[in-house]
């Protein structure tokens, strides 16, 4: 598996592993970007996605009178 590496706030690192439960800042981060592709993926299934639109927006075929 590919790692990437980032710089963050020390504090705000602290911070998610006290409210995480977490014991390093890889495992509070991995958590929390996790979690949030998780629930990204709820949503989407209980509203659909992007690719959606094109179904919700469709036209109504115009009636020519005459």
């Amino acid at each position: 598996m590919a790692k990437v590496t980032i710089t963050l706030d020390a504090d705000l690192a602290i911070e998610v592993m006290l409210q995480s439960g977490t014991r390093n800042p890889q495992d509070a981060v991995e958590l929390i970007v996790r979690d949030y592709l998780d629930r990204t993926r709820r949503t989407e299934a209980r509203t659909g996605d992007a690719a959606d639109q094109q179904r919700l927006n469709h036209r109504r075929p115009v009636v020519e009178e005459g």
